[in-house]
């Protein structure tokens, strides 16, 4: 056994160091609204950091290995089946329109699939195999109505770690039927442009592996329809951080057809567990006027090559372009206008409204969309949806009637006014050129959640927290409905009361209800902390809901609902790090008491396992050194017996995913067995001791304890589960995927 793993087995089965809880320190006070501020540590850091192993990249096609892996497993147990939500919507990064079928819209979600709506963008149903990669970058259509779709999300962050694709797709029916093309080394497909004048002739930008050089990554050119493929613009630079990458980490994200002059974007970016640049030397518009032959780095008075220079958006119209470029750490640079066709730029007058649209991280956006009948109207993604009808001169902004975030849009040319809307929130249809008179989508059915709830009291109710959706509930409105804004994290309903409730955004901001969450009460700064990750965990006592338990670097308690509490440890965590981009690494992730009343264990972001045995007056580290704690898991019948999970895709790694113990976690087994390789979010113990577990592939099952798996129902699509929830009395599992809603099943 490798030394290394082998000091970290030893750790986790002979941990025995002691301590004493201290007294309750006096809390920091309330935020001034209780509603998130987005700021430089984006979603994106946690999930990343929860996925890797610290000093390790992600493995290259770490996600379609564990894929492949998966699908070898038997399945056992009945069918999944979707139980919404189908009325919220989710993050929608591409758009197109068939040129073949009036009124029908191709959407790509980011961790959903393509869907098709024949109905102006008002249904959508599934046009992508379940069983293939979720992750999508691009979708795109023909003059003589192919279609294609580019896997991988080209946009880094925004709730997500960044899942990688598998290449590019194409189907001749409308997505019935789908064949890959190639470029499955692309990481991600960030744009596809098929030349109007010849559909055999398709260009597209490849964005490249966030996590690893090389690969598939800049500007491709097709003349066969997608059968052969040939790079014509790689980039040449480094990265912000100075690096000689030759273009390792240079890709594409933006290429138009003009005729026989091409314009694409590079952008530089990359991220490992101790770096995150988005920006770089080798970012920048390119121009060629040969048809790919040669290119030139257009300049004229947009920024020179540098270290700062970030994501840039492009449009092209005619002879008129766009840019807006930001910094590399995301705030907004400058925009830019040229009524030449890129020989000459002008930087518009600063706008504010234009400047914080773009938040502190730019690179999540990166795109312009011009009106095809106006080149002086054009909307600009952001926060908000910007617009201006002067070129670029004055903006404005309507942030009351669409969700924000925004990554996608496309005008219909046979219906006159009507524009096409993607943003986190979903898809949105305007017959005003876009320019308000938004009408949100009724069926789109590819919601990324984070946690679910449900009641064994009603089984009709379920919530969870969901990326850039809030906390929805299935109750207390038409169909479901958000409570909580923000990104919605931990979710509880009361088992013996389902008016009860509990929901929270990022970083620990957490509420209480009494009525279902029509009221909220606010009680994090009730608690004690000086960090708390962005999901914060919040457990109800297994004997007692009025115990109520939430994880900071210390461990609260409150033994009335919520009302008030009491820190019943110290730091658990090994400190806050070095890290400056996420400085609230360092917490507890997972909480799990007992159902003696008296023992408690904890899982750390930094792989430490604790437990009290007498209610916090004093400590024992159990393990340390591991990946990060997803799940801490007791057995409700018995305190001794005890599971953890843990995230991260490893590269040579001996590392287990799940482990459990029989005797208090004195001494630990690997049960990981035959489970792909791949992150683990949550583990339940089922009658007879069967164990569920959800992770990055998927719910799998071991009726053995372990020893071997099964791929549990059919179903499912091929979408990361991050939670999973177990109601014995009616043999019920509610998996929260992340990227297609909730999932129900029945079990034996």
């Amino acid at each position: 056994m490798h030394k290394r793993v082998l000091q970290l087995v030893l750790a986790l089965a002979v941990g025995l160091a002691v301590i004493a809880a201290p007294a309750a320190a006096a809390p920091p006070g309330p935020p001034d609204v209780y509603r998130p501020v987005r700021g430089p540590a984006a979603p994106a850091e946690y999930r990343y950091l929860q996925k890797t192993l610290p000093g390790q990249p992600i493995p290259r096609h770490a996600h379609a290995e564990a894929a492949a892996q998966a699908r070898l497993l038997p399945t056992t147990g009945g069918r999944w089946k979707p139980v919404g939500p189908t009325n919220i919507g989710g993050r929608i990064v591409s758009l197109a329109l068939d040129p073949k079928r009036a009124d029908t819209v191709y959407a790509a979600a980011a961790s959903g699939g393509i869907w098709r709506s024949t109905d102006a963008g008002q249904t959508f149903e599934s046009a992508w195999p379940d069983d293939w990669t979720q992750a999508m970058g691009a979708v795109a259509t023909g003059p003589d109505g192919t279609l294609y779709a580019g896997t991988g999300e080209a946009n880094p962050g925004g709730g997500s770690i960044t899942y990688e694709g598998t290449g590019l797709y194409r189907s001749k029916d409308g997505g019935r039927h789908w064949q890959p093309i190639g470029l499955r080394d692309s990481g991600a497909i960030s744009a596809i442009t098929v030349d109007p004048a010849d559909p055999r002739r398709i260009y597209v930008a490849a964005a490249g592996s966030l996590y690893n050089g090389g690969g598939d990554r800049g500007v491709y050119r097709s003349d066969d329809g997608g059968d052969t493929w040939r790079r014509i613009l790689a980039g040449a630079g480094g990265t912000a951080q100075g690096e000689a990458s030759g273009g390792q980490f240079t890709g594409a994200t933006e290429v138009f057809v003009q005729g026989s002059t091409l314009y694409a974007v590079l952008w530089d970016h990359r991220r490992t567990p101790q770096l995150r640049t988005y920006g770089g030397v080798g970012s920048g518009v390119f121009r060629s006027t040969d048809d790919g032959r040669t290119w030139e780095r257009l300049g004229g008075g947009l920024p020179a090559p540098g270290p700062e220079v970030g994501r840039i958006g492009l449009a092209v119209a005619g002879e008129r372009l766009y840019a807006i470029v930001n910094r590399t750490s995301g705030p907004f640079e400058g925009f830019y206008t040229s009524t030449d066709g890129g020989d000459s730029w002008s930087r518009t007058p600063a706008d504010k409204n234009l400047t914080d649209s773009q938040s502190s991280f730019g690179w999540w956006f990166g795109k312009i969309w011009a009106d095809p009948k106006d080149a002086r109207h054009v909307h600009v993604a952001g926060v908000p949806l910007m617009t201006t009808k002067d070129a670029g001169a004055t903006w404005t902004y309507d942030d009351t009637s669409i969700h924000v975030d925004h990554h996608a849009m496309v005008w219909d040319p046979r219906r006159p006014g009507r524009v096409y809307l993607g943003n986190d929130g979903g898809v949105y249809r305007s017959d005003a050129n876009g320019d308000g008179g938004w009408v949100k989508a009724r069926h789109e059915p590819y919601t990324q959640l984070y946690s679910a709830a449900i009641s064994p009291q009603d089984t009709s109710r379920i919530s969870g927290g969901s990326q850039d959706n809030g906390s929805l509930r299935s109750w207390g409105g038409d169909g479901f409905n958000e409570y909580l804004g923000g990104d919605g994290e931990e979710n509880i309903i009361d088992p013996t009361d389902v008016n009860k409730v509990f929901a929270c955004y990022q970083y620990g901001n957490c509420f209480r209800s009494t009525d279902g969450g029509d009221t909220l009460t606010y009680f994090a700064d009730k608690t004690t902390f000086k960090r708390r990750n962005w999901f914060t965990p919040v457990v109800l006592d297994p004997r007692n809901p009025k115990i109520v338990y939430y994880g900071a670097e210390v461990l609260n308690r409150s033994t009335d609902g919520g009302a008030t509490w009491q820190a019943i440890s110290p730091d658990l965590s090994g400190g806050p790090g070095p890290d400056p981009i996420y400085t609230n690494y360092g917490t507890i992730t997972s909480i799990a008491p007992a159902g003696d009343g008296r023992t408690v264990y904890a899982g750390t972001d930094d792989g430490r396992v604790w437990v009290t045995r007498n209610l916090g007056a004093t400590w024992t580290k159990l393990a340390e050194g591991l990946p990060w704690v997803t799940r801490v898991v007791v057995d409700p019948a018995d305190p001794d017996r005890v599971y953890t999970t843990h995230s991260a895709y490893r590269a040579g790694s001996g590392l287990a995913h799940v482990y459990g113990s029989t005797d208090g976690g004195r001494h630990w087994k690997d049960l990981s067995g035959n489970l792909p390789d791949a992150p683990v979010n949550d583990l339940v113990v089922g009658r007879g001791k069967v164990l569920y577990v959800g992770t990055d592939q998927g719910v799998f099952t071991s009726p053995s304890g372990g020893r071997q798996w099964f791929r549990l129902g059919r179903g499912m699509p091929a979408v990361p589960v991050d939670d999973i929830e177990y109601d014995a009395g009616h043999h019920r599992m509610v998996a929260a995927t992340f990227g297609r809603g909730f999932y129900e099943l029945t079990t034996g």
